[in-house]
């Protein structure tokens, strides 16, 4: 199952709108298929990977919006292809897990994926979740303007003011969708993960409960596996915290959920 190049499903080019780009990443061939097939109808660009490598040869070939990830790939596994892929920047990954596997999900979450889906799913539930998270990612829908239009069309002001937050030893910039450093190096987030901080920077000192968070960052009903916000808000401690086991930024409210803490006085 070792396919080492990229297949697309078009080679053609937009003029009017951008098709999200889309990869799935899977070693049964039939699968990839129906995907492409069903994915391609309903306004995705799609390439098909059976295998890491095959990924990364289409990666190289056109970055990706969305990669669609099955945990068991012969070879190196989804999880270590997940790690890999959070490790050099912030694409948004949908792993597809096993129906019974909770591990999987929480290692999943834990490596840095967006959402999962279980095996056997239902079609249309596995598109709502990848508009829901190119939604979140801000990639849906990308306009490209002709160029008689674009040339007449004002250029983004390099000194406008940035709306930043106060996170422990970062800051959030909501308009790039990432966080801040003290020496101005920018660390990329996840669509859920800036979901999360978004939804915290404007609740400052209010109790959030799991079921609240999944309300207003993701726009999904609660579901059994509603742990997942914890396994995030641990991931997003990493990033935020001086001290992720003591955190002071994000604190756990035993038995209802958590608050985000601003820095007293001036930011």
């Amino acid at each position: 199952m070792g396919a080492a190049l990229c297949q697309g499903d078009s080679g053609k080019s937009m003029t009017i709108q951008e098709k999200p780009r889309l990869v799935v990443v899977d070693d049964e061939a039939s699968l990839r298929e129906m995907l492409a097939d069903y994915l391609g109808k309903h306004g995705f660009d799609v390439a098909l990977a059976a295998d890491g490598r095959a990924l990364d040869a289409c990666l190289a070939e056109r970055p990706a919006d969305l990669i669609l990830l099955d945990v068991n790939i012969p070879g190196e596994d989804g999880f270590a292809i997940a790690r890999r892929l959070r490790a050099a920047g912030s694409v948004p990954i949908l792993m597809v897990t096993a129906a019974e596997d909770v591990v999987d999900r929480v290692v999943g979450l834990e490596v840095g994926a967006d959402d999962y889906v279980t095996k056997p799913f239902d079609l249309r539930e596995l598109r709502a979740r990848i508009r829901a998270i190119l939604r979140r990612a801000g990639m849906t829908s990308q306009i490209v303007l002709p160029p008689e239009v674009a040339a007449t069309a004002p250029a983004p002001a390099d000194d406008a003011p940035r709306s930043l937050t106060p996170f422990g030893k970062v800051m959030l910039d909501v308009e790039a969708r990432c966080l801040i450093h003290v020496d101005g190096k920018q660390e990329p987030l996840t669509a859920m993960e800036f979901d999360l901080l978004y939804v915290f920077s404007q609740n400052p000192h209010r109790v959030l409960s799991r079921d609240r968070l999944l309300d207003l960052a993701h726009h999904r009903e609660n579901e059994p596996f509603d742990r997942s916000i914890d396994i995030r808000i641990t991931r997003i401690r990493r990033k935020i915290e001086i001290d992720p086991a003591k955190p002071q930024v994000i604190k756990t409210i035993r038995g209802a959920g958590y608050i985000y803490v601003p820095p007293k006085g001036p930011a």
